[in-house]
């Protein structure tokens, strides 16, 4: 099953993000769901990160919650809003 995670950081989170990166990053690595697609939101720039998007496949919805919970952006308090919901892939042009 696949599910889509949109994080919102709070405000002024670019420098905390940075200094959490590598360690997110590395975690992504050790997932015990498939991330199919992950990557910074931005402003309207195209730069300036302001949250955090992602595609799992994963068993439940569960096993999600428990990843979110323990990512260390999440752990360092960078994310203001997690919303995580079920997804149905019609089209992949990849």
């Amino acid at each position: 099953m696949h599910f889509t995670v949109y994080c919102l950081d709070h405000p002024n989170m670019v420098e905390r993000r940075l200094e959490n990166y590598d360690a997110h990053k590395g975690y992504l690595q050790t997932s015990p769901v498939k991330t199919l697609i992950s990557g910074p939101l931005t402003k309207p720039d195209g730069q300036t990160m302001i949250g955090s998007f992602f595609l799992y496949e994963a068993d439940s919805v569960e096993d999600i919650e428990r990843f979110v919970e323990n990512d260390p952006f999440n752990q360092a308090g960078i994310w203001n809003t997690v919303d995580i919901k079920p997804f149905i892939k019609r089209v992949d042009n990849r």
